[in-house]
């Protein structure tokens, strides 16, 4: 796509090349509808995967809720403002994609009909294969839809899912803190320690189950973080296109429609992921609380089991894993930050040379024809 900009009210975005085009899929380049693709379809294996457990994860769960039964409103509240966020801001996201396309078509595909003109200019990779119909159109529309939702309800699944697991550890460490200072008998700490042991059990479980999510969520995220960053940093929002000379002033945002859902989509995408890592950090953080509180029962009261739940706080990992190539604590997301700063910078050290020798030699080859004349 190309951003022409006459005025601040006289520019809009559309088509360089079809496959340069930015939609969710486009946004990121020729890479960006096969990964988008090949990401929802794991997506879908794993939440199938997901189905076949879940019966018996709900039976491990009911089975916990028995021994240690807890009502918590506020995690209620949590998962649904969390998901009324999630699913507006989607939403909203899938709004202004669709205006960028409209506006990009009625400038690009001025010599076809407002849909076909909408639909190839918004899925150029499937109409430059294949040729366009109505119902074809509307079958490529609604498999976009369906990514797009499949996309964000996988981090909306973790996130809830870290609330939930984040609130059973918590219920644990209400007791513990209540429990500070005092001098309990060694049946309260037993107790204790087989109510921790219980609801780590529960994460691990629940780990195994939806571990499959989590890493294909991290590594989509990662991976469109990266190249939209890549695209914006070498490029801006702007570049150029074979439509940049057409401006538009009866588009509903003023022809600055794929600008303004560009930024959006970016800051969406990257304050998604933020919220997924921070969320899910959560329960780990929420399973070292306990060790503050052993190291502080006093002397005349301290036994062997205050000393086996201390050294099983510090001697295990209790959080979420991506299949066990990672786990979801506080230090990941520094990880993943340094990661996509080590990208960026790779990146523009193989891109630099060959921008400036293109920037370069057209500077050159002018200044010896003028040197000649």
């Amino acid at each position: 796509m190309g951003f022409a900009q006459g005025s601040p009210h006289r520019s809009v975005l559309c088509h360089a090349h079809p496959s340069a085009s930015r939609d969710v899929h486009q946004i990121v380049g020729p890479p960006g509808p096969l990964i988008f693709t090949i990401a929802t379809c794991i997506t879908m294996v794993m939440f199938l995967q997901v189905a076949r457990s879940w019966p018996r994860l709900v039976q491990h769960i009911a089975a916990t809720e028995e021994l240690e039964p807890s009502f918590n409103r506020l995690l209620i509240n949590k998962c649904n403002i969390t998901c009324i966020v999630v699913l507006v801001l989607a939403f909203l996201e899938l709004i202004l994609s669709m205006l960028s396309a409209f506006a990009g078509a009625m400038v690009c595909q001025t010599d076809k009909a407002l849909y076909e003109g909408f639909v190839t200019h918004f899925f150029p990779w499937v109409f430059n294969e294949l040729p366009y119909s109505v119902y074809l159109g509307v079958m490529t529309q609604f498999l976009h839809f369906q990514s797009t939702l499949i996309g964000n309800f996988s981090d909306l699944f973790v996130m809830c899912m870290s609330y939930y697991l984040t609130a059973r550890l918590e219920h644990i460490n209400a007791k513990l803190l209540a429990a500070q200072g005092k001098y309990l008998p060694e049946i309260f700490w037993r107790t204790i320690r087989q109510d921790y042991c219980r609801i780590t059990q529960l994460v691990r479980r629940v780990d195994e189950v939806i571990s499959g999510i989590v890493l294909i969520s991290f590594a989509s995220n990662l991976f469109f973080i990266c190249l939209q960053l890549y695209n914006t940093l070498e490029n801006g929002i702007k570049g150029t296109g074979e439509c940049s000379g057409r401006f538009s002033n009866s588009s509903l945002l003023g022809g600055s429609e794929a600008a303004v859902y560009f930024l959006f989509s970016l800051v969406y995408l990257i304050a998604r992921s933020v919220a997924v890592s921070m969320i899910a950090s959560q329960i780990n953080i929420a399973s070292l609380v306990p060790a503050r509180v052993l190291y502080a029962v006093p002397s005349p009261v301290y036994c062997v089991e205050v000393q086996r739940l201390l050294d099983q706080v510090h001697g295990d990992t209790v959080a979420l894993t991506g299949l066990q190539f990672f786990s979801i604590t506080r230090t990941l997301l520094l990880t993943i930050a340094g990661t996509i700063v080590t990208y960026e910078l790779v990146m523009f050290q193989f891109t630099t040379p060959s921008f400036l020798a293109a920037t370069i030699s057209p500077t050159i080859t002018t200044s010896a024809v003028i040197a000649v004349a």
